[in-house]
């Protein structure tokens, strides 16, 4: 597959898209795509549980995009999930088996980087990108809403309401009643209350749609002469009558309005008008950017070595006035120590692994600014719970998770698959932590990591230097009961002169 060709999957709450694009310079030409109306939210109960059915139409769509994906390379397929799958209890279950039908990893992002990623992709579709924009996309389980000028956004928000959810809620089987119609539009204006005021005083010169539920409303509006261009306020209440009208979603006759869109088209209306209402909107216009084109201009970003996630850490270590210089030493001993441990495995995981670790590293004190005291515990629950843009929810789980298991008691990451690449990552940054506790500039130290015979480990260390540091040494020799506790062999070694070697 020639490395110029990337691949982005959007696991929506009603539909799964794929789209191929060819890198040229910093631009992203679309190749391909595919879609599959899957209406993964229509599975979802109100125990938060998806059903068998949903997930067996997901999973049969994903396999069909296995297809189009072989032959292209790890780094060049990035597949991301949205609301149904951030909210559903059995998620990490059925996305094993998504992940295995797909091929590709895949993973759960949070409303807020979903609305980055939108506003990434209309960005890159727009004649006048430096035109203050409001973007709205109505997804199956979402709503996100972004005002940003350029490729930067100012305002992120994403909403608890879809076109799916709506739909099913306020308009079974497919019913018009007036009440009904009220009634949605009133549960989406208190939702929108809460964010109006602030992105009204922010303002902005374009508003602009995007996604399926934004594309059906001005497909019909326009085709059906209820509006000269995009979606406006006046054609949004003709169409309303219409709907009205007609009773029942099978009677209605509109040029447009595809088979696929039918199910979910009332409760994209209702967000769409209550929007246009709370907002004071006349006009709208549609982009075809959306969330898939913003995930390969940030796929784009990273194969060039721009990746947000550094930009993120980097800040992170600002807000939280990180001492830069020890966890820049830190960062350095764990990687060195965690290199000879993954020398058997390829290129892309070395260096996959190596990047988490850094990461990790570099922010494994941020808890510091919460209390001195248990800091590992406020790294881990901010890792885990903050705006991170370019990491996804699984990428923060795992940073948490490695901070958490910094220090301290092991058993806290115990329930960790015992072949997790983590354990790697949690040894070499524990041992870092050791060395660098005196948070002085001490040069390389003489301590490296093998693995052992026995499956275990070994930390190799100088003996002229150990006895010069008595407190480490002992830190060290207690590292080796933390993880005989769990089960797993560390075993510290002496080196002496002429590679003479005893176990202490």
């Amino acid at each position: 597959m020639p490395q110029e060709l990337v691949c982005a999957v959007d696991l929506g709450s009603n539909s799964f898209r794929l789209m191929v694009g060819r890198v040229q310079g910093d631009q992203i030409y679309p190749l391909d795509g595919l879609k599959e109306s899957v209406r993964l939210a229509a599975g979802l109960g109100t125990d938060k549980v998806l059903d068998a059915a949903a997930q067996a139409r997901g999973l049969e769509a994903l396999r069909r995009f296995n297809e189009r994906l072989r032959g292209f390379r790890a780094d060049g397929v990035r597949a991301v999930a949205t609301n149904t799958l951030r909210v559903a209890k059995n998620a990490p279950e059925f996305l094993l088996q998504a992940e295995e039908a797909l091929g590709f990893p895949i993973e759960v992002i949070a409303g807020r980087e979903e609305a980055r990623l939108i506003y990434v992709g209309v960005a890159h579709t727009l004649p006048d990108p430096s035109l203050q924009q409001l973007v709205v996309d109505i997804g199956g389980g979402s709503t996100e809403f972004i005002i940003g000028r350029n490729f930067e956004p100012l305002h992120l928000e994403s909403l608890y309401m879809g076109c799916v959810s709506y739909s099913m809620r306020y308009f079974p089987e497919g019913v018009f009643e007036r009440e009904a119609m009220k009634a949605a539009e009133l549960s989406a204006r208190q939702q929108l209350e809460a964010i109006s005021h602030a992105y009204r005083e922010t303002g902005w010169d374009l508003a602009v749609g995007s996604s399926g539920s934004a594309k059906a409303l001005c497909d019909v509006l326009e085709l059906n002469g209820l509006s000269h261009s995009g979606i406006t306020r006046e054609g949004l209440e003709k169409l309303r009558q219409i709907m009205l009208k007609a009773g029942r979603i099978e009677n209605l006759q509109l040029e447009g309005l595809k088979s696929d869109r039918l199910p979910v088209f009332a409760g994209g209306f209702a967000i769409m008008s209550a929007l246009f209402k709370e907002f004071d909107l006349e006009h709208m216009v549609f982009s075809d950017g959306a969330l898939r084109l913003g995930v390969l201009y940030d796929l784009l970003g990273r194969y060039h070595r721009q990746d947000l996630r550094d930009a993120t850490v980097n800040n992170f270590v600002r807000r939280y006035q990180v001492d830069a210089a020890q966890a820049r030493r830190v960062a350095d001993t764990a990687l060195r120590l965690l290199a000879p441990l993954l020398a058997d495995a390829s290129q892309d995981v070395q260096i996959a692994e190596a990047r988490f670790l850094e990461w990790a590293a570099l922010l494994h004190e941020i808890g510091v600014s919460v209390a001195h005291s248990s800091y590992h515990k406020h790294t881990a629950y901010i890792l885990a719970n903050a705006d991170m843009p370019g990491f996804s929810r699984m990428d923060q789980g795992r940073l948490a998770r490695i901070a958490l298991a910094h220090r301290g008691k092991l058993e806290r990451v115990q329930s960790l698959d015992p072949h997790s690449l983590d354990w790697l990552l949690i040894l070499s940054l524990r041992l870092a932590v050791i060395v660098h506790r005196s948070r002085a500039g001490r040069g390389e130290i003489p301590l490296h990591l093998e693995r052992d015979k026995r499956e275990g480990f070994l930390v190799v260390v100088a003996q002229d230097w150990l006895h010069t540091v008595p407190l480490t040494a002992s830190a060290l020799r207690e590292e080796e009961l933390q993880w005989a506790r769990l089960g797993k062999s560390l075993k510290l070694k002496v080196q002496r002169v002429l590679r003479k070697t005893e176990e202490v």
